[in-house]
């Protein structure tokens, strides 16, 4: 099994387990995927990188937010008639920016596009179509520091599990409880935790 889309490799668990054969690398990808699509849930965003194109409601005539990261624009395009056709197609740093200005300074994605040169975007004319289509890039362009770590020592824990009957690992006479959140993993991701767009 191959691990998709995954914020630490084999090589890295098995390293930090000090594991040196390949009995268990089956378990062990299926730790760093699981690990990987739970930091996704407590973020709010993901970390790997995909193509498509994507329909949205403008917040307003200049504001459109963006509820992913956007590593890279293709295309911006609007249905100024609301017909479900995108037939105005803008141009970066003519029409629109890219927001925060400073993302790439960072490292960091895109989340929003500002109009400019006197273009607006359309507001719902047609409540069953977005006004709004953005082909691109979503995604991070590399997966940070803190990320990969915490997927090493979540993937860990998942396959620690594993030998912990009910989360509870037993050493002759002691039993530790193998606790739901750990503190270091919450510390590394807190960061980039993404909050809900209203």
């Amino acid at each position: 099994m191959a691990i998709t889309n995954g914020y630490c490799t084999l090589a890295e668990v098995k390293a930090a387990l000090r594991i040196t054969d390949n009995a268990d690398d089956t378990l062990l990808e299926n730790a760093i995927e699981g690990a990987s699509r739970r930091i996704d849930g407590f973020t709010g965003r993901f970390f790997y990188q995909t193509t498509n194109a994507v329909k949205f409601y403008a917040r307003d005539l200049y504001t459109l937010l963006l509820p992913n990261d956007l590593y890279q624009i293709i295309t911006l395009k609007t249905d100024d008639d609301g017909n479900g056709t995108y037939e105005d197609t803008w141009t970066l740093n003519v029409d629109y920016q890219l927001q925060p200005l400073n993302a790439a300074l960072q490292s960091r994605p895109w989340n929003r596009i500002t109009a400019i040169g006197g273009k607006t975007f359309p507001i719902i004319i047609q409540p069953e179509i977005p006004g709004v289509e953005v082909n691109g890039i979503w995604g991070w362009g590399a997966i940070p520091d803190d990320v990969r770590e915490a997927c090493v020592l979540l993937a860990m824990r998942g396959f620690a599990r594993y030998n912990a009957a009910l989360g509870v690992v037993g050493f002759a006479d002691m039993a530790i409880q193998v606790r739901s959140v750990d503190p270091d993993v919450r510390d590394m991701l807190s960061p980039y935790v993404r909050y809900g767009i209203a």
